[in-house]
């Protein structure tokens, strides 16, 4: 994306009635999550994530964690 098209977008977005921008905020919030949702599953998916895991298990082992 270029800062130009950056640019128009905050303009667009800045000129939006409060309704619009309400109705905004939900739609990206809902993109923004999907998104990161696809990269967390590409993420697992590749293995970039194992050795979090691999640690967080060492951790529950040891009894260094707390019941939520």
């Amino acid at each position: 994306m270029s800062i130009n098209t950056l640019k128009e977008i905050e303009r667009a977005v800045s000129q939006l009635s409060s309704e619009e921008l309400a109705n905004f905020r939900t739609w990206f919030a809902e993109f923004d999550a999907a998104m990161w949702d696809k990269q967390f599953e590409a993420d697992v998916k590749t293995g970039r994530l194992d050795a979090l895991a691999k640690k967080a298990l060492q951790h529950l082992h040891q009894g260094n964690c707390t019941d939520l």
